[in-house]
C-alpha cells in the first residue's frame, strides 16, 4: 500500500471516521453511516471525487458504483463485497481491500445490507446513483 492510501487507512481508523477522501493536498474526513456522504459530494462537489484517494470502512455495490461515478482513482477498503469489487475493476479504480465477502450484511447481521440489495441487479453506475438516491431521501423523511 502506498504511503498516501497507508495515511488514509490510519486516519480512518485512528479519527473513527466512516470515510476518508483525499483531493491533492486537500483532506476530509466523513462520520455519517453508509453511503450518505458519497452521495452528498455527488450531488454537491463531485469535482472533490474526481481522481482522489478513499479509505473507507466497507465498499457494497452502491458505494462503489458512487465512487465510479465520481472518478475516484484509488481506494482502499476494509470490507469489499464481490459485487463492489467487480464494479470497482471494470470502472478502473485501483482498489486494495482487508476482506472480501459475497454481499455485505446490514447492521443487524441479520439479512442483506438495504443498499447492497437496492443495487443487486443493476447494472448501471446511473440507475445505481439514483435509485441510492431516492432510498436515501425517504430515510430522511422517516
Amino acid at each position: 500500500m502506498s504511503d498516501t492510501m497507508n495515511e488514509l487507512t490510519s486516519l480512518l481508523h485512528e479519527g473513527g471516521y466512516t470515510l476518508v477522501v483525499r483531493q491533492g493536498a486537500t483532506t476530509r474526513t466523513f462520520t455519517r453511516r453508509g453511503v450518505a456522504d458519497l452521495l452528498d459530494l455527488i450531488d454537491h462537489d463531485p469535482a472533490f471525487l474526481d481522481g482522489a484517494s478513499v479509505a473507507d470502512k466497507v465498499v457494497g455495490k452502491g458505494a462503489a458504483a458512487l465512487m465510479a461515478k465520481g472518478g475516484v482513482s484509488r481506494l482502499h477498503t476494509d470490507v469489499v463485497s464481490r459485487p463492489a469489487l467487480e464494479l470497482l475493476q471494470s470502472a478502473g479504480i485501483d482498489t486494495a481491500y482487508d476482506r472480501l465477502v459475497p454481499h455485505i450484511v446490514n447492521r443487524a447481521g441479520t439479512d442483506w445490507c438495504p443498499v447492497e440489495r437496492l443495487c443487486h441487479g443493476l447494472e448501471s453506475v446511473d440507475a445505481m446513483t439514483d435509485a441510492i438516491r431516492t432510498f436515501v431521501n425517504n430515510m430522511k423523511q422517516q
